[in-house]
């Protein structure tokens, strides 16, 4: 099988402090990129750093706020000094877990906000913080995650299905602003995917929804990290505004 090369590519990865976030950021160090791996926690970035560079590869640790303006901004100028340049961005940073499922018309207020601001208005500050960068470099790679539960319309969990929702809608008009400039724009929706966070949202993760899977299991981090690996890479070069769901074929049964 033939491995995706990234050598050479420079990534930011957002949410890289555990879970799916850091799988991406090994992902791409071990594909050859070098790696930024920003989280609002800076003690799981920098721990996601030091076993890249454990591993012989080239990370740099960093903090952000994605919901802030002057936060994701010189985050930015810390890739740029870092790295030279931005080839790839990697929204992952995200509310999900430690959210509470329950009916719609019971959602605190102050949840869905937070749940909005983070998943939606972080994607927006992360995005047009990098894009000038990416103009000035000729062009670039922008990777957005959103999730299957859009397309399953789960039940009980609608601030974080509404959130994930208008990632996909925001993406594809990215992906149409800035496709003249050498932007491409894609989504990635995983499905159900084992990560530490999942694992504390459900009792008995490995077996939950496996009946509604093509392929009767569960997605690994590493099922997922090969769909960014692809949308970074010059295999992708003419795909731009697509959604490439990853969920072992739930949404077709």
């Amino acid at each position: 099988m033939t491995e995706i090369s990234l050598n050479g590519n420079r990534v930011l990865v957002t949410g890289a402090g555990a879970g799916l976030g850091r799988a991406f950021a090994q992902a791409f160090a071990g594909a050859g990129a070098r790696v930024v791996a920003a989280d609002i926690n800076r003690a799981g970035a920098e721990e996601t750093a030091a076993l890249i560079v454990e591993q012989g590869h080239e990370a740099v640790a960093a903090e952000v706020d994605v919901t802030k303006t002057a936060s994701c901004r010189a985050l930015v100028e810390t890739a740029q000094s870092a790295l030279g340049g931005i080839d790839t961005l990697v929204n992952n940073a995200a509310l999900y877990a430690g959210l509470e499922r329950r009916p719609f018309e019971q959602i605190d207020e102050d949840v869905w906000d937070r749940v909005m601001a983070v998943n939606i208005k972080g994607v927006w500050q992360m995005t047009r913080a990098v894009s000038g960068a990416m103009r000035a470099g000729g062009g670039g790679s922008i990777v957005n995650i959103a999730s299957a539960t859009v397309f399953s319309g789960s039940p009980m969990w609608m601030h974080y299905v509404a959130s994930k929702g208008a990632v996909i809608a925001m993406s594809r008009t990215m992906a149409r602003e800035m496709g003249r400039d050498g932007i491409r724009v894609n989504v990635i929706a995983p499905g159900f995917t084992l990560t530490e966070a999942s694992l504390s949202l459900i009792e008995d993760a490995a077996a939950y929804g496996i009946d509604r899977a093509a392929l009767r299991r569960n997605a690994e981090t590493g099922d997922i990290t090969g769909g960014a690996l692809y949308l970074a890479s010059s295999l992708s070069s003419f795909v731009t505004g697509q959604t490439l769901v990853i969920d072992g074929g739930k949404q077709f049964i």
